[in-house]
């Protein structure tokens, strides 16, 4: 079967902060054989914040992001849940724009026009994120074949966090309320799932910056229920929620005054492990909590 082939949107922060995201998903694509064609061009989705001065700039970065992978004919992939939420939600509103509002999509195509060699936004596209595509279009059936080694005696929580679940009217393969996607990757590589209080709820990231201590707290809580249910590690689709339970975990300590310790994985870094990829090419020595205690259980 020949390779899927996507428009890869890798975002800031995999870039950044958490370039091990960007090191596991480029080892994934290739033991899927899933073509990643990086959007070089793409700009910052803005996480939620354009739209805080203007919607209209908010729809028109991620406007010219689509089109870039509509020039490609391909979908547009991401890894991270907070681009999808963004993205996927822009373009749910430009294609409703298109039929209900032509003229708002025609500004933005000037506005695009006017950068000079920027293809308009069609509205032909989809923004998918890695989750949806080993769920969904890749399917975890072939990639149960693929593994290698299998992850059991390993205890997954995920953590979905806010975006992923509830920035768009449609989402795939998956309730919002009640999602079950992240789980069944755990299982088709031999994890054991874990069941806890605030799996879908927001990871605090987003009011880190002018409310700490409530952030903290926030963050603090999703760790410790997921300790109390057995969990050997937190899975997140997520690098912005990584960034609050991995790196801010010593400052999560420090406000709810309790030892945590818990790893934090990216999806990819995961499937990449159940399919045989060492944890050297996964970036697994680059988070702030150690991830010994996942690869001592492999």
């Amino acid at each position: 079967m020949s390779a899927l082939s996507y428009a890869y949107f890798p975002g800031c922060v995999a870039q950044g902060a958490c370039q091990e995201l960007y090191l596991s998903t480029a080892a994934l694509a290739q033991a899927l054989d899933i073509e990643l064609i990086e959007l070089k061009k793409a700009a910052c989705c803005g996480s939620g914040t354009y739209k805080e001065d203007s919607q209209l700039l908010e729809d028109t970065v991620n406007a010219r992001n689509i089109a870039l992978a509509e020039s490609l004919n391909l979908p547009l992939l991401t890894h991270c849940s907070t681009c999808q939420g963004v993205i996927g939600h822009v373009d749910e509103r430009l294609k409703t724009a298109q039929e209900n509002d032509p003229a708002y999509v025609e500004q933005i195509n000037t506005l695009l026009k006017k950068e000079g060699g920027c293809s308009p936004y069609q509205g032909t596209g989809e923004v998918t994120h890695l989750l949806w595509v080993l769920v969904g279009k890749y399917g975890l059936d072939r990639v149960k074949e693929k593994v290698t080694r299998s992850l059991s005696g390993l205890k997954c929580a995920a953590f979905y966090g806010c975006y992923l679940l509830r920035a768009q009217d449609t989402l795939p393969h998956d309730d919002p309320f009640n999602p079950t996607s992240m789980e069944q990757v755990f299982e088709t590589v031999g994890a054991t799932p874990i069941l806890y209080p605030g799996r879908t709820q927001c990871c605090g990231w987003p009011i880190s910056s002018y409310a700490p201590k409530e952030s903290f707290s926030l963050a603090g809580k999703h760790i410790q229920a997921a300790i109390a249910a057995g969990a050997d590690c937190l899975v997140t689709p997520c690098p912005l929620c990584h960034l609050n339970l991995d790196s801010r975990q010593p400052e999560v300590e420090k406000v709810i005054g309790q030892s945590l310790g818990l790893p934090i994985l990216h999806l990819p870094q995961l499937v990449a492990l159940a399919l045989g990829v060492e944890p050297q090419k996964l970036g697994l020595d680059k988070h702030v909590v150690s991830t010994r205690s996942v690869l001592a259980k492999l």
